[in-house]
């Protein structure tokens, strides 16, 4: 018996030896996304981490979001704080740059030129060598604090550059130079995020010898305090030829005391190599959560470096000591919850906050009370929370998507009937009651206000908005009417009948837009618009056109199939949709609308869930087609490797879910829709240690069709599979073939239905 045990635990061992060495960080490529419009960053990172340490390579503009674009040549600096994929640039704060000879501070004088030859990034790590000063620096990073490594040339004079005046407005700077080898104080920095407060404290692996403070275009040698809106500092070192400077770096939304803490709580001593593997280590426990398999290297590559990108945003937003700063600008401690921030949720709800409701419910709990922490700070649900600010990015108010997701699914850890109240309070405010929570802010905050709350009145009075009235009305239109529907679910859970039927009632406002004749989603002030045309990209749609908003009634496929005559003639708009020839047409800005099959237009959101809704009309190998046929040609794992922004992990996360078979069509609904899986095994680990398998026998680039599936052994015939199928462990067998099994998932129960009764 002995023996026996003795065997077995040596079985147990060797196995979990074997899981611990897997490095699923080989696969992970940081450089996907940041050539194209991706709109990524190269730099360390760890999975939702505070600090994101990358390289700026450009100072403004669209494709200049992250502060990276892979076609750059110049290297301005290394600031901590980047957004991954956004249409707006924000954050590069705390930026330093390693030069030699006479300190500079035109950022146009002390820039480097660099080449991707001598440029590495992996998942928690980034290394470039600055052609300018022929100094190899190199970067790693905790949650909340980030460490440099720079090997200086022989008999060079040894700088680091500080630029508090770094791509964002500096409204207030603070710089302290705190004996030979401390740097403290603040940025509080103006662009999307009104008041972005960033607290550090920079120290020195050893004494540098001089230092000084630019202040207002004046160097002051020695100088070693000052504040004001234009900062600069310096300071130089005498360094031996390859030796290494190190430099660690704390940051806190709170005070230089939280920066200090978090420093020396994530910082111990000046082990480069240490910080670097536990950031490696961190990041294979967590894209281990979804275990996959595939002899195309090619498609691990992608499918890895998604699940990386995905797990950036939303941002850790405290400080180790439990205190953040909150919507109202004032310091809070969380309890029993971490507090979380840069929530781009008219993208994530989507795909992203469906994912991680799968495989981080823990951090899925903690999203929905950093929701409703800011509720309680400035009376409203975050639309797109960034550093304390509200941005007011894009429509809707799909806060309330996230929370009825993961109340839906079972995730508790949060007040429900409160979560239920701020629900309901947004979706029920008049336009008078919005604008009490619009501060005045820079312009492009203003303009995202107006462009957020305009029409506001209308749909709470008409049901629709008018579309003389406001901007995006169909669009918005839409949108409220599924934010609608997740209130009224989370209502109806709840036993809040009365609740229930009033928004159950608006969650069909769509029907109001929805011209029975063309069967298109078309703009009206009291009927419909006189000049018409779907591949029009309008002021009514966002983003998008007639075509890809048409199909966007997530909450009652059914109820809209049925007005617009039933699923032959549905199923015959699906596939015109992807198989017209016609361009886009319009006036209107058109760069988000990328990736492009038909009038189908993967680089951006409004689009994400069309290609499932085959399913829904009971075709499901026209989904397996084009989802297959998306999968290949829109995600590639090189820098110019997405079709569109990464959008905060949105983008990803469609890859991550389709690439296993798997994809949330409705959020908050019971299940998901099935289509072609990529990879040959998904392992889905939960975090009470059961699992999800997925299996794709004979999968191949031909065989991209299912021609039978077995749940657990048994013959499985649906298009769909319910979420509670899925959490309870099994595994999921797919058959594929070349040819499409056009008996299979065709009607009755086999086909997935939401609909409103």
């Amino acid at each position: 018996m002995k023996k026996l045990l003795s065997g077995l635990f040596l079985l147990f061992i060797t196995f979990f030896c074997r899981a611990q060495a897997k490095d699923y960080t080989q696969y992970a490529d940081p450089m996907v996304g940041t050539g194209g419009h991706g709109h990524t960053f190269p730099g360390a990172v760890l999975p939702f981490g505070m600090v994101q340490l990358s390289p700026d390579t450009r100072l403004s503009g669209w494709d200049g979001c992250s502060g990276y674009h892979y076609s750059d040549r110049i290297i301005y600096g290394f600031s901590h704080t980047h957004l991954s994929g956004t249409g707006c640039s924000d954050d590069g704060d705390v930026m330093l740059m390693p030069t030699c000879g006479k300190p500079q501070f035109n950022h146009n004088k002390y820039a480097s030129p660099f080449s991707h030859a001598n440029e590495k990034a992996s998942p928690g790590y980034y290394g470039v060598k600055l052609d300018k000063y022929n100094i190899m620096a190199e970067f790693t990073a905790t949650l909340r604090t980030g460490l440099h490594k720079y090997v200086f040339p022989k008999g060079s004079n040894a700088n680091i550059i500080l630029d508090l005046n770094h791509r964002d407005r500096l409204k207030h700077g603070e710089i302290n130079i705190n004996g030979n080898n401390e740097i403290t104080g603040m940025r509080l920095s103006s662009i999307w995020a009104d008041s972005q407060y960033v607290f550090f404290v920079i120290q020195f692996s050893k004494p540098f010898k001089n230092s000084g403070i630019l202040k207002n275009c004046v160097l002051h040698n020695n100088m070693k305090h000052a504040q004001g809106h234009h900062l600069k500092s310096y300071v130089s070192f005498d360094v031996e030829d390859g030796e290494p400077l190190y430099v660690k770096v704390g940051i806190s939304p709170v005070s230089i005391d939280g920066a200090r803490k978090n420093l020396e709580a994530e910082q111990q001593g000046w082990n480069f190599e240490k910080v670097r593997n536990d950031a490696k280590n961190t990041w294979n426990k967590e894209l281990s959560k979804i275990e996959v398999e595939s002899n195309d290297t090619a498609v691990m590559r992608t499918f890895y470096s998604s699940l990386y990108h995905a797990m950036i945003p939303p941002i850790l937003g405290q400080d180790v000591d439990g205190k953040y700063r909150g919507r109202d600008l004032q310091i809070h401690e969380a309890k029993n919850f971490h507090f979380y921030t840069a929530c781009s949720l008219w993208d994530t709800y989507r795909a992203l906050h469906p994912m991680l409701t799968l495989i981080d419910r823990a951090r899925t709990a903690d999203f929905v009370n950093s929701f409703l922490a800011i509720n309680e700070q400035r009376g409203l649900l975050p639309v797109w929370d960034l550093s304390g600010c509200e941005t007011w990015g894009m429509i809707g108010y799909h806060a309330v998507s996230v929370i009825n997701e993961a109340y839906q699914k079972g995730i508790t850890g949060f007040d429900a009937e409160e979560a239920l109240a701020a629900m309901k309070h947004f979706a029920t405010i008049d336009r008078k009651g919005l604008n009490r929570y619009f501060k005045i802010g820079p312009l492009v905050t203003m303009g995202s206000f107006y462009r957020f709350a305009i029409g506001w009145n209308d749909y709470q009075k008409l049901g629709y908005i008018r579309c003389y009235k406001a901007i995006e009305s169909v669009s918005k239109t839409l949108e409220f009417s599924y934010d609608d529907w997740c209130i009224a679910q989370m209502a109806k859970k709840l036993g809040k009948t009365d609740d229930y039927n009033f928004f159950i009632r608006r969650a069909q406002n769509y029907q109001h837009l929805l011209d029975t004749v063309t069967g298109f989603m078309r703009p009206r002030q009291k009927h419909f618009i006189r000049i018409f045309d779907p591949y029009a990209v309008t002021i009514h749609y966002t983003e998008a056109n007639a075509w890809q908003y048409t199909f966007y009634v997530p909450q009652d496929i059914s109820g809209q199939m049925k007005r617009m005559g039933g699923r032959e003639k549905m199923a015959a708009l699906l596939d015109s949709l992807f198989t017209t020839t016609s361009k886009l047409k319009g006036i209107m800005p058109k760069h988000d609308i990328t990736g492009l099959i038909g009038q189908y237009a993967h680089g951006n959101e409004p689009s994400h869930q069309i290609a499932y809704e085959f399913n829904y009309v009971g075709e499901p190998w026209k989904t397996q087609m084009y989802v297959r046929r998306i999968l290949t040609e829109f995600y590639r794992a090189e820098p110019d490797g997405l079709s569109g922004n990464e959008d905060c992990g949105q983008m990803s996360a469609w890859y991550v879910l389709s690439a296993i078979g798997i994809y949330p069509v409705c959020p908050g609904a019971d299940h998901y829709a099935l289509g072609s899986p990529l990879v040959d095994k998904a392992t889905i680990h939960f975090e009470n240690g059961k699992s999800f398998t997925i299996k794709a026998v004979n999968n191949n680039k031909t065989n991209v069709y299912v021609n039978s599936a077995k749940l657990n052994g048994a013959n499985y015939t649906k298009s769909y599979i319910t979420y509670e199928d899925v959490v309870k462990g099994g595994i999921l067998e797919f058959e594929m073939s070349a040819v499409p099994n056009k008996e299979r998932a065709t009607s009755g129960a086999d086909v997935p239905v939401t609909k409103i009764e």
